[in-house]
């Protein structure tokens, strides 16, 4: 059987002088692995002073390099998991850039194949990180693995979710992850990587990985949940206090399954859902009609293959969750309408909203990031709805004390803890804290009073989240009624079909029973 490495070799001693992020430096490291050879980044005949040698190792698995430098470039420098999976796909020679610049080579060109690989192990190792780093440490003698290399750690935890979650072939994990641990870091770093694989593919095969019992009380049981299931120990505990443990694993379970995605066709443009199938035909890409709404389809795969094919940028179709699109039916957009967008940023809703106006009415669309108007903007354009949307950049807070603009439609779908999401924004879990659900709640108070100085008597306000968390949602709206009796609930089961529908009259899609992203809305009535 073989032997536990010495665990000290892992975590190199900490000089007291160092400051507490000296070991977050991402400069090229230096190479030691003699399979390597000089390549020119600059076109033949150019002057010698513009010519970059890149080194090149054709060794190195493509895709563990490039999986290995996105975990860092997450974990470390605050990227989001699926922004940079979206950047990723198509963009080979950006991503293999940032393997230059940050591990000091290159290996060979992505594939589309990579590509697919580095997505499902960036955001499946993101997922699983809490049990992977469980597993790790009880194989380095329990030791507090975050003193670890960061490099280091992101390859071992490549390697385990390779051997426990994907059944890669382990002769292939451990030979691909030792070699870019030897090129990347140095030889001895190859040879610990090797000896902690070896033993957790011997554990593996022998059924003895050492898990978590789930047992004692209530708050141990939430901690063995939130390794088992990889999530922070405050989402366990909240989830079974308002769900119970069985739902609450049913609910871990669908956010750590490879998330499907819904693709909406652009009607504004006369792409209609039938032109978009034809389209997925063509590119043989599987499908399903959504049951829930006319213009959406729902997919699990595909989705790299529809973005290559220009469906997107073309602005015959967007990727929008069903979810998203069930709260605008709640909103329930007519032509000549005027409708108030309070916190539009990114347009997702923005753009459907207009789309169902058939180029008479218009959305004012108001964000305080100007940035991000400036996007839905020109993605308004591309959509042709540019004729029905207004962006306004402003603080919901304080525009409302100022700007004359009523409605008899507002929408607010408010910043929220994105606690519905998870199965999609695969770091968001480890991002979003307990303390931050305090602050959520007081910002959330805080729009409902300003969307509410907007509506005109008789009009609606839709206030929606997407996140599963009652005190984000019903209580947020009960707190609302208390502070304003002028409004009332206006039930949605009008609107979307009752499989949807609280007992207190409002729109919830539920994870695990519906297979869509978890979100919610209300309508409230301005009285006359």
């Amino acid at each position: 059987m073989t032997q536990l490495l010495n665990p000290s070799l892992l975590f190199p001693p900490q000089s007291s002088s160092s400051s507490p992020s000296s070991n977050l430096n991402l400069r090229p490291l230096k190479l030691t692995h003699k399979t390597r050879s000089s390549i020119s980044s600059t076109p033949k005949g150019a002057p010698n002073h513009m010519r970059k040698t890149h080194k090149l190792n054709l060794e190195v698995s493509p895709h563990r390099a490039v999986s290995a430098v996105r975990l860092m470039r997450i974990e470390l420098g605050g990227a989001f998991a699926d922004l940079l999976n979206e950047k990723g796909k198509g963009s080979g020679e950006n991503e293999m850039g940032y393997v230059q610049r940050t591990l000091g080579f290159r290996t060979r060109e992505l594939s589309h194949h990579d590509l697919r690989l580095v997505t499902d192990i960036v955001g499946g190792t993101i997922r699983w990180r809490r049990y992977l780093d469980h597993l790790i440490s009880s194989l380095c003698h329990d030791k507090d693995i975050s003193s670890m290399e960061p490099l280091l750690l992101q390859i071992l935890r490549i390697g385990f979710y390779e051997i426990v979650k994907l059944d890669m072939p382990t002769y292939a994990v451990v030979d691909e992850n030792v070699r870019l641990a030897k090129v990347a870091l140095r030889p001895g770093a190859g040879n610990m990587v090797n000896g902690i694989l070896r033993k957790l593919v011997v554990l593996k095969e022998n059924e003895t990985l050492p898990m978590p019992k789930v047992e004692g009380d209530d708050r141990a049981q939430a901690r063995a949940l939130a390794t088992l299931y990889s999530h922070p120990v405050w989402m366990v505990r909240r989830w079974t206090k308002y769900l119970g443990q069985e739902e609450t694993i049913k609910l871990m379970t669908w956010n750590n399954s490879e998330p499907s995605f819904s693709l909406r066709a652009n009607c504004a443009r006369g792409f209609s859902r039938d032109d978009l199938v034809s389209e997925l035909n063509t590119l043989k890409v599987p499908h399903k009609l959504s049951s829930h709404l006319d213009e959406y389809v729902r997919m699990k795969t595909g989705l790299q293959i529809v973005i290559q094919a220009g469906l997107l940028k073309k602005g015959l179709c967007s990727v929008q969750d069903e979810s998203a699109g069930l709260i605008v039916s709640v909103v329930d957009p007519q032509p000549g309408e005027t409708i108030i967008d309070c916190c539009a940023a990114p347009g997702g809703k923005t753009l459907y909203m207009a789309s169902r106006l058939s180029g008479r009415g218009m959305v004012f669309a108001i964000d305080v990031n100007r940035g991000r108007l400036r996007i839905l903007k020109e993605t308004a354009k591309l959509h042709q709805v540019d004729g029905v949307v207004t962006t306004i950049n402003a603080d919901l807070r304080t525009m409302t004390d100022i700007e004359p603009l009523k409605s008899n439609k507002v929408l607010l779908d408010a910043p929220c803890s994105g606690l519905g999401v998870l199965s999609k924004r695969a770091d968001l879990r480890w991002n979003r804290k307990l303390e931050d659900m305090e602050e959520l709640k007081k910002l959330q108070d805080e729009l409902l009073d300003a969307a509410s100085k907007l509506v005109k008597p008789g009009g609606v306000l839709v206030y929606s989240t997407c996140s599963i968390d009652p005190e984000e949602n019903d209580e947020r709206v009960a707190a609302f009624l208390e502070r304003h009796p002028d409004f009332h609930i206006d039930p949605v089961d009008r609107y979307v079909s009752a499989d949807f529908v609280t007992q207190s009259g409002f729109y919830s899609s539920n994870p695990v029973k519906h297979s869509l992203d978890g979100s919610f809305a209300a309508r409230l009535v301005r009285a006359l």
